[in-house]
């Protein structure tokens, strides 16, 4: 198939990139950067100068995928790129927007006979390599029809055992990815999805706190340790039961650097972490762990620990975030982690 994408930062590049190489699927991009479009036109895609130029390349019924930080930015180039597209064409949003203006979109494009299709996409950095885990919300022909791309992108069953009693369910689960439902479900699973990273880095960004101060002088003599914090993540991620990627991540930023002098432990936050408690409280769910983890990283940006040199480790580790170091960095999403 063929698919535009407008947006070629951490995951843009990397997600045309996949589907070239994994899917032989042709790729038209754009970006503000032509530094950014000449790498990978490069590669095997087509290049545009502009939104205009851009939509002319692709062929009838065009299928354009924008992967930019959630915001004003989207919404603008979801305006414009409105007007130039013809009924039956399909703006996929793969960044982490927030699921009501998901359906507000919808409903405006729904008008003009464009479809809307949501992508709540996790893989971050590594993508390219690894795939991409997707959750999707759409009309379910239209998802059928973007069937090719999402295969492509997958990460694939891999060396992963097959969970029991799943037998008569969506295969394309088992590949790593899912329709949700309609517009507005995948961004929603994959607020959630990124409220509950938060509380998982959390838990791991505590546990390594606490194990760095067991020596503190404060402590009687017998009861301080002076332990090894790479060794121990490295040990937890073979046989424990609280191995994951995250936990990877964390094992080889430990490796570079047990005091991860590097980091300072201001930690933002993209949006979803909110979104994801605004949610809860919608709906009455005690959400009390993942409450406290966004509160913590607000907290972070006054008083820096150790613990939040972890998160920010993390943070880099899958998603190429950098530490601003300064104000509250948190905007309307931004893009896919």
């Amino acid at each position: 198939m063929q698919i535009g994408m407008i947006g070629l930062g951490r995951m843009g590049a990397n997600i045309v990139r996949r589907l070239m190489k994994n899917g032989g699927h042709q790729a038209v991009v754009y970006d503000k950067s032509d530094k950014v479009v000449a790498a990978v036109v490069g590669e095997g895609a087509a290049g545009a100068s502009d939104l205009e130029d851009f939509v002319s390349k692709l062929e009838k019924p065009r299928t354009v995928w924008i992967m930019l930080p959630a915001g004003a930015i989207t919404e603008s180039t979801i305006d414009t790129i409105a007007r130039l597209l013809d009924r039956d064409d399909v703006v996929i949003d793969g960044g982490n927007t927030f699921w009501q203006d998901d359906i507000r979109r919808a409903r405006t494009l729904r008008e003009k006979g464009i479809h809307y299709v949501d992508v709540g996409t996790s893989g971050g950095v590594w993508g390219f390599e690894r795939g991409y885990c997707m959750m999707i919300g759409g009309d379910k022909a239209v998802v059928d029809r973007l069937d090719p791309i999402f295969a492509a992108m997958a990460p694939g069953r891999g060396d992963i055992p097959r969970t029991p009693s799943r037998d008569g369910r969506d295969p394309r689960v088992e590949q790593g990815y899912l329709h949700a439902g309609p517009v507005g479900a995948g961004h929603f699973v994959k607020m959630v999805h990124n409220g509950i990273e938060y509380g998982l880095m959390q838990a791991y960004a505590e546990g390594f706190d606490i194990l760095k101060n067991a020596n503190i002088d404060a402590l009687p003599d017998d009861h301080r340790f002076k332990l090894d914090l790479a060794d121990i993540a490295e040990v937890w991620r073979r046989g424990s039961v609280i191995p994951s990627w995250l936990l990877d991540l964390t094992a080889s930023a430990l490796a570079r650097s047990e005091t991860l002098e590097a980091y300072s432990g201001f930690v933002a936050d993209s949006g979803e972490g909110r979104w994801t408690i605004n949610a809860a409280i919608d709906e009455a769910v005690p959400a009390e762990v993942l409450t406290a983890a966004l509160f913590a990283r607000f907290r972070s940006r006054r008083q820096h620990t150790f613990a939040e040199k972890i998160l920010s480790a993390m943070r880099e580790g899958f998603g190429g975030h950098k530490e601003s170091g300064e104000g509250d960095s948190s905007t309307k999403g931004r893009a896919a982690s």
